[in-house]
């Protein structure tokens, strides 16, 4: 036995080096009693946690609910580390934008309409003499449901417009017919009050039960979160368009001349979109849609009148058929430096015409002036002035200061009532 052991150990060495033949050794002279105490008291302890563990999480992972609980939850953490670290806000899943629009959709869906114009157009024929030949023409919009009783807010353009040509004239609306969500029915509209310069009005219908908008508070909108234009492109009933919001206070000048501060969006607005309206990601009304800029080069650029701007404009609609303004009764022209050298006088508002028994008659204002003042502010333009009045109420005093014959002079104006 004793020369089959070193003979053994003799073959042990041919294959290991001194050092692993040396720790071999040592760990082969653990007595029988060290290796059990150690597999009681350390390893089958551990193994046991590993398996229970084991079975603890399948059954877990076997359960849906629980499953994605846990996944969840670990996502969420990773998603928050990486956020953190790179200072970014939580993204969202493209599951959770498309649950964002479907409720958005549902919720603001029932409280837009479609509106359908009638009016009259004549046309002059001129191949056998002058004569003017008289069609029936038809155009469509949209609008949103104020109240439950059946009055609706939409763009003065589509329902109040008239134009002239020296070959046609389009005459005022002759006919509005509204057309609800899920309804087939058409309802015949009448014209409650309009406004020109906000390009808004009211119209409404013979129905109660109505389900009417929320709105939410635009001046609180930012720049990139969600909007949804809603409305009737085209006579297309109930359909959305989604983008984000691309810039707020917006300065744009219309077809006419008309200069409006609004909400610009990339959501697509086509014609007919012009008085429905654009949402929030809760489905609440953030603006009106009212323009859009097309032609070469120009793409996804649509505009909508602020929500918070409307509601005084609303209330006097429904109240007075017409919008009550401060008035001055002066027709004036903006003076800029070139200009005002050229004729020896100063930058300002050049009063052109000043009207009879009019708020600027009575204060002295007269044609030549030129306004520079307006409440202590100096004023180069019409629309700087008219941005100080409209800020004021009927009745109000309004403290000008005018240029006459290179010497200035204070006036008052007792602020009257647009006719």
């Amino acid at each position: 036995m004793e020369e089959n052991k070193e003979q053994n150990i003799k073959n042990f060495k041919t294959v290991q080096n001194p050092n692993t033949y040396k720790k071999t050794v040592y760990q082969n002279e653990i007595t029988p009693k060290a290796k059990i105490g150690f597999g009681k008291t350390i390893l089958l302890p551990f193994l046991s946690g590993i398996v229970g563990c084991g079975v603890v999480l399948g059954t877990c992972f076997g359960i849906p609910t629980i499953r994605s609980q846990i996944l969840n939850i670990n996502h969420a953490s990773n998603t928050n580390t990486n956020n953190i670290n790179s200072g970014y806000v939580n993204q969202t899943s493209l599951t959770n934008y498309s649950d964002t629009s479907i409720y958005a959709a549902n919720k603001i869906l029932p409280s837009i309409v479609g509106i359908k114009v009638e009016y009259n157009v004549n046309s002059l024929i001129s191949m056998f003499g002058r004569q003017t030949q008289q069609s029936t023409a038809t155009a469509s919009g949209s609008g949103i449901i104020i109240s439950d009783d059946g009055y609706i807010l939409t763009n003065n353009h589509i329902v109040a417009t008239t134009s002239s040509e020296s070959y046609y004239e389009v005459s005022e609306a002759t006919k509005l017919t509204v057309t609800l969500f899920n309804d087939t029915n058409e309802y015949e509209a009448k014209i409650i009050g309009t406004d020109e310069q906000t390009d808004l009005a009211v119209i409404k219908i013979e129905k109660t039960g109505l389900s009417k908008a929320e709105f939410a508070d635009s001046d609180n909108i930012k720049v990139g979160e969600f909007a949804m234009a809603v409305g009737n492109p085209l006579g297309m009933q109930s359909s959305i368009t989604c983008g984000v919001i691309s810039a707020v206070n917006r300065e744009v000048t219309d077809s006419d001349g008309k200069k409006f501060t609004l909400i610009q969006t990339d959501a697509a607005i086509n014609s007919g979109n012009s008085g429905g309206a654009l949402v929030n990601s809760e489905g609440n009304v953030i603006g009106i849609n009212t323009l859009k800029l097309s032609g070469t080069g120009i793409e996804g650029m649509g505009f909508a009148i602020p929500i918070n701007s409307t509601t005084d404009i609303t209330y006097q609609l429904m109240q007075y058929s017409k919008v009550k303004r401060p008035y001055v009764g002066i027709t004036g022209m903006d003076l800029n430096e070139q200009t005002a050298k050229a004729n020896h006088l100063v930058v300002g508002i050049y009063v052109k015409s000043v009207d009879d028994f009019s708020a600027g008659e009575k204060a002295g204002i007269k044609i030549g002036d030129v306004i520079i003042e307006a409440d202590g502010q100096k004023i180069k333009t019409m629309d700087e002035l008219n941005k100080i009045k409209n800020a004021h109420q009927i009745g109000d005093e309004l403290k000008i200061k005018v240029s006459r014959n290179a010497q200035e002079k204070e006036l008052t104006i007792i602020l009257g009532e647009q006719p």
